[in-house]
């Protein structure tokens, strides 16, 4: 994943904060859901509309302290669960009217700073990558999982082609040395047939290794499903991804359920069959060149959303099994 950060300044900086506002309408009023709540900037901005409550969302435990602060200042319109964002269905919701779930999938700046996480590869040490409720690390993963298993992840996670050859001599360098950060990165670089002059040569593998540590593509899968549960009828689900299996996953969720009819299970025989989604922008929206160049890193970023046209909550997708290959790799984990 890429960070939502401004490369030069310690300050987090949502990514498409303005037009993120203009499609979910705060101004109206209404509960919306922060799932991936970070630094607290699309809730704090959603909460400085008078008519608003925010349920915010982060399987990262580090931001209960900009929770807290948040909650001092809006008192009883804000609400901060320690949990994956993939249980929006276990909130016990009672009668709030939910206008809005919102996903930003980046990291923000104090989480890849963060040695202890060890999200990056200029991180010194002992490799983690955890975010927070995990069974397992990085360097569970590289120690343990064997040769065929680590190609599968850099390659589908990471789209590294060079995942073969830098699963082989990661197998091979464990057997005398322990794999560090620093010792990974070596590797990669050691192994890499062509290097790319606009990005450093670990950047596919710590973002697949990333992924599979944090199991995203299963977070992501059930986390859409269970926000599509849970919005009200003419809410908005809205996504902003920063890579490209990512934004696929977003994309054929959204398009499956607003051109295709979506069926409830609880609909009566003889009905006729009605999309669950309004999809008015096929094309995700990107940021502005102001926004790129303030804030380079967003240059990545691509957001899309979708109105609910229906309330039924129970309907039927098959979003587990067009990505079932990639859920099949994560389930590598369980040798962990």
């Amino acid at each position: 994943m890429t960070t939502t950060i401004i490369s030069d300044v310690k300050k987090h900086h949502p990514v498409l904060l303005n037009e993120l506002i203009s499609i979910i309408s705060p101004l109206r009023g209404g509960t919306f859901i922060d799932c991936t709540f970070g630094q607290g900037g699309y809730s704090k901005k959603i909460l400085s509309f008078e008519k608003t409550e925010v349920i915010a969302l982060d399987r990262d435990l580090e931001s209960l302290k900009k929770a807290k602060e948040i909650q001092t200042e809006f008192e009883d319109r804000f609400l901060f669960k320690n949990i994956k964002f993939s249980e929006l269905n276990n909130l016990k919701l009672k009668n709030e009217n939910i206008k809005g779930i919102i996903f930003d999938l980046g990291y923000s700046y104090t989480q890849i700073k963060d040695p202890k996480k060890g999200l990056s590869f200029e991180t010194i040490g002992e490799l983690n990558m955890k975010m927070g409720i995990n069974d397992f690390s990085a360097k569970d993963v590289i120690n343990i999982l064997d040769k065929k298993e680590l190609a599968q992840i850099f390659k589908y996670f990471g789209d590294e082609k060079d995942s073969n050859r830098i699963a082989h001599n990661i197998v091979e360098d464990r057997e005398t040395r322990e794999i560090t950060t620093e010792e990974l990165v070596r590797i990669i670089e050691s192994s890499k047939r062509k290097k790319n002059q606009k990005t450093h040569s670990a950047t596919k593998v710590f973002q697949a290794l990333r992924i599979f540590v944090n199991k995203e593509i299963s977070e992501l899968i059930y986390g859409l499903i269970n926000a599509a549960k849970i919005v009200k009828k003419d809410g908005i689900i809205a996504v902003v991804t920063f890579h490209s299996l990512e934004d696929k996953i977003v994309k054929y969720f959204f398009k499956s359920l607003s051109e295709n009819k979506s069926v409830s299970r609880y609909m009566p025989l003889g009905v006729e069959k009605v999309n669950l989604f309004k999809l008015l922008n096929k094309k995700p929206i990107v940021p502005s060149e102001k926004e790129i160049k303030e804030n380079p890193p967003s240059r990545s970023a691509k957001l899309r959303y979708v109105i609910k046209k229906e309330d039924f909550y129970d309907f039927e997708t098959d979003i587990v099994e067009k990505f079932d290959h990639l859920i099949k790799i994560e389930n590598f984990s369980k040798k962990l």
